[in-house]
């Protein structure tokens, strides 16, 4: 499978390219779980959506119940499906997050990645603004 990356950068309200990442191809996709993951070397955060946790709930960072881990199995495994063999391509980066990761827009032939996963219920609307979020992160383990 080989999938295309273009992009343009937005950050304060200014538009610039990134020659290093756009028409970049690349063969593969790896989600780390359904909100980010890489690009062959390019980690990335899908801006403004958030997904369950899939890692152990002792884990930093983990999920915060049983029912939210077993969500983000299902979520992570929907955006494989999802964007597998589909042209992906950065609509929007906004820079790098606290982690090192790219957050951004993604589109899988033409279709946004992320507005996919929230209709599909495996992500949640987290609004951020320069970095900062706007709301509490969403509760998977709410019933």
């Amino acid at each position: 499978m080989s999938l295309a990356i273009s992009s343009c950068s937005a950050v304060a309200g200014e538009t610039t390219s990134k020659p290093e990442i756009e028409n970049r191809v690349f063969t593969s996709i790896y989600w780390s779980d359904a909100d980010s993951g890489r690009l062959g070397e390019l980690k990335f955060r899908i801006a403004n959506k958030d997904a369950p946790e899939t890692g152990s709930l002792k884990q930093r960072g983990g999920a915060k119940c049983e029912a939210e881990r077993a969500l983000g199995y299902e979520a992570k495994a929907y955006m494989v499906g999802y964007t597998r063999g589909k042209l992906i391509r950065i609509e929007r980066d906004y820079g790098e997050d606290r982690y090192g990761r790219l957050v951004v827009d993604l589109s899988a032939d033409g279709d946004d990645v992320g507005e996919a996963g929230e209709e599909a219920g495996h992500l949640r609307d987290w609004p951020h603004k320069n970095g900062r979020a706007l709301a509490p992160k969403p509760d998977w383990c709410a019933p």
